[in-house]
């Protein structure tokens, strides 16, 4: 990780509401709605499973939604890493859920749903356990009905997730990601992991900014 968002985390690791939270062998800072990109599975498994595993041995709650197809391999990979994962799942603290009955429920894209539905995933204060969301989104390359709205949901996390507390991950594998959403995916995220490494995005922009870019995207088409 670059000296610079070493600092960060420093000093704002001091803030007495913050929780202390670690990947890819860095501890986060306030900002907790991260993009992290993996060439694949391999890379992935390598960076998220030790992260989900250090949760549920903390108490907190892991919700991952995934593609369906890939639904068995994932959970053998949880058991590979030690999470007793049939356990887990009957004490409420792991649930793991297809994309398309969490982002694509009935077939479409829902903003507004979607938001709702994280809120409703994260801890409401200092006494609920903390949730470490993660959700793979290549499928926001594709045609689907609602699906031009998903960069504003993107941009919106941002005023969901709780600064210090909650963990919301967002995973795209790059040999499946078009090159344009990854740059638009980029700015709505205040951290990344690439290469197996956490960073400081410099290619954020405010939540508002971005919303507007983007309705004048959609106003010229």
């Amino acid at each position: 990780m670059d000296s610079s968002f070493t600092g960060l985390i420093a000093s704002e690791s001091g803030q007495s509401e913050q929780v202390a939270i670690e990947i890819a062998g860095s501890t986060l800072g306030k900002h907790r709605h991260i993009c992290a990109f993996f060439r694949n599975a391999e890379e992935e498994n390598r960076i998220m499973m030790p992260f989900i595993k250090d949760g549920l041995e903390r108490g907190d709650r892991a919700c991952q939604m995934v593609d369906p197809s890939l639904r068995d391999e994932h959970l053998r990979q949880l058991y590979a890493a030690g999470i007793d994962v049939a356990q887990q799942e009957r004490d409420g603290q792991l649930e793991v859920l297809s994309v398309f009955d969490m982002y694509l429920r009935d077939g479409h894209f829902d903003l507004a749903r979607m938001l709702d539905v994280i809120q409703q995933h994260i801890s409401g204060d200092s006494k609920t356990p903390i949730s470490r969301i993660t959700g793979h989104a290549e499928w926001a390359g594709e045609d689907w009905p609602g699906v031009e709205d998903f960069l504003e949901y993107e941009a919106r996390l941002n005023d969901v997730v709780p600064e210090g507390r909650d963990t919301v991950v967002c995973l795209y594998d790059l040999s499946k990601t078009s090159a344009s959403l990854v740059a638009d995916v980029l700015r709505t995220h205040p951290v990344i992991i690439l290469g197996g490494v956490v960073h400081e995005n410099p290619f954020f922009t405010p939540v508002e900014q971005f919303i507007a870019e983007l309705r004048a995207r959609k106003e010229a088409s």
